[in-house]
């Protein structure tokens, strides 16, 4: 019986660690996509209203459609800056403490900014109630203003689940990770540089080869 628990908890805690994964390359495609997007769309918007200006007039809907996208950004970007570890922080001064200091730090950092994003969403959220409520729409466009704000609440939201994934990160691991998908401020970096050095090494061997 002992030994069947035992499996049992080992099936439970390899299916829980192959869950996170994926639901972070879910997260990621989805965040990448909307501010790929948004970013594309706000270039295209901002340069033909320029053209047009120059040629006839100015697109009547270009600068709502520029703020709606601007807040897609935005609000979709915090999280994805929370996620990668992107966002601003004391990096020099935390990597000066001890590795136990420096994981009690980012347990407290994690929780004052989980907790200050979910209260900002639920602020947002109720802001978005009350648009919807009150029928208000844009200016030039006369879209339902809620759907611009929409997006506040949930990038919102979704910031600070990242940083409660951050704690349970902490939990799991014996190293400091300063976001559920990043342990070191320089990981992408060294990861690049390791790849310039092997590529540098492989011409270096062609080169010899010929020789």
């Amino acid at each position: 019986m002992s030994e069947q628990n035992n499996d049992t908890t080992s099936h439970l805690k390899n299916g829980l660690k192959g869950i996170g994964p994926t639901i972070g390359k879910i997260v990621d495609y989805f965040e990448v996509t909307i501010i790929l997007f948004s970013t594309a769309m706000l270039s295209i918007v901002s340069i033909s209203n320029v053209i047009a200006r120059n040629i006839y007039r100015s697109f009547y809907f270009a600068e709502e459609l520029s703020q709606f996208f601007i807040m897609m950004i935005t609000f979709i970007g915090t999280s994805y800056a929370a996620r990668k570890a992107r966002h601003i922080r004391m990096g020099a001064l935390l990597e000066a403490f001890p590795p136990k200091l420096e994981k009690i730090m980012i347990f407290i950092i994690s929780a004052v900014s989980a907790t200050v994003l979910f209260v900002l969403a639920y602020i947002a959220f109720d802001y978005l109630l009350a648009v919807h409520r009150r029928g208000t729409t844009t200016f030039a466009m006369g879209a339902p203003y809620w759907t611009f704000v929409a997006v506040a609440p949930l990038g919102l939201a979704m910031a600070g689940i990242q940083y409660v994934r951050t704690i349970i990160k902490n939990i799991q691991e014996k190293e400091v990770w300063l976001s559920p998908e990043q342990q070191s401020e320089y990981e992408e970096e060294a990861v690049m540089m390791a790849a310039a050095r092997s590529d540098a090494e492989e011409v270096h061997l062609e080169l010899k080869e010929k020789k």
